[in-house]
């Protein structure tokens, strides 16, 4: 696990040092998200999901309310905007310190839930490529942003994804991205790799492989692989069957360098960040034998 460069993020006015590991809990405010067990749409659902996000030991909470899986149904600015504001009212009624990140691609809404409701984070699946007043409304805004990567939209991006070199592509991507954000005066980016968007299985293995070439940019990294069908399509079943699997994913990961996981199982991803932590707490810096052992 990665611990030797400090990186912190500046949330509300306080920094978050994520050197050590930060879970971020998924909450989708969606009628199609593909993890049937995230989706919650009621008073009663939203807020026992984010009271078992923080109760579990998530620190930050990612709110979707715009589905992204493959071939999800594209909705409107409007039915975004109606979804979250019913979602962050009753939040921040109920929890108001609690760390709020939103999962969308559209720059007036980024705003919006930014300068209403005082959300610290936006997550964004499309690095600006849905929405070219993203970027200078995020260096207005001033809040961390997580850059994604994926090839083609929601709509399409399974249909025929293809790289050359897929590790280089992203990296080159990122170089693009980060420096545009950098010329607009952008503060405390995250680079998410984008497992499964707009990638085959192969693709998103290779990525795991080399995850820790993203260290070469020296800022957080954000993995989110929770219950994906990177999993399932290698074990078998479906997205109810692939905890075990995202468990090893997130181990690997940490190894490798990540700073954030973006999950659906809290209890079980804060637990994998003790054990690491736990593991490299202890880990001593030769492994020369005792004196018993020679």
């Amino acid at each position: 696990m990665e611990t030797t460069l400090t990186k912190y993020i500046n949330i509300n006015g306080q920094l978050m040092d994520l050197s050590h590991p930060q879970v971020m809990g998924i909450l989708n405010v969606t009628p199609d998200s593909f993890y049937a067990q995230s989706r919650q749409q009621t008073e009663e659902g939203i807020l026992s999901r984010v009271h078992q996000i923080l109760e579990e030991g998530g620190n930050i909470i990612d709110i979707g309310a715009y589905s992204s899986r493959s071939n999800a149904d594209h909705i409107s600015t409007e039915e975004e905007t109606k979804r979250l504001r019913h979602a962050l009212s009753l939040i921040i009624r109920e929890y108001p310190q609690a760390v709020l990140s939103v999962d969308t691609f559209r720059a007036d809404i980024a705003r919006m839930c930014v300068e209403e409701y005082g959300v610290a984070i936006i997550n964004d699946i499309s690095a600006g490529n849905m929405d070219a007043q993203m970027f200078s409304t995020i260096a207005r805004l001033g809040v961390p942003y997580i850059l994604m990567h994926m090839q083609g939209t929601p709509q399409n991006m399974q249909q025929h994804p293809h790289y050359e070199h897929i590790v280089q592509e992203v990296l080159y991507y990122f170089s693009e991205k980060v420096q545009q954000l950098r010329d607009l005066g952008a503060k405390d980016l995250i680079l998410d790799p984008g497992f499964g968007f707009g990638k085959t299985l192969e693709h998103n293995y290779e990525l795991l492989n080399q995850l820790e070439e993203f260290q070469i940019f020296n800022l957080p990294l954000l993995v989110g692989v929770s219950r994906k069908s990177m999993i399932y399509k290698l074990l078998g079943g479906g997205p109810e069957d692939a905890l075990n699997g995202t468990t090893a994913i997130h181990a690997i990961s940490l190894q490798k360098g990540a700073n954030i996981l973006r999950v659906h199982d809290v209890k079980a991803a804060t637990e994998v960040v003790r054990i690491m932590a736990a593991m490299q707490k202890n880990i001593k810096p030769s492994c020369q034998p005792s004196k018993n052992q020679e």
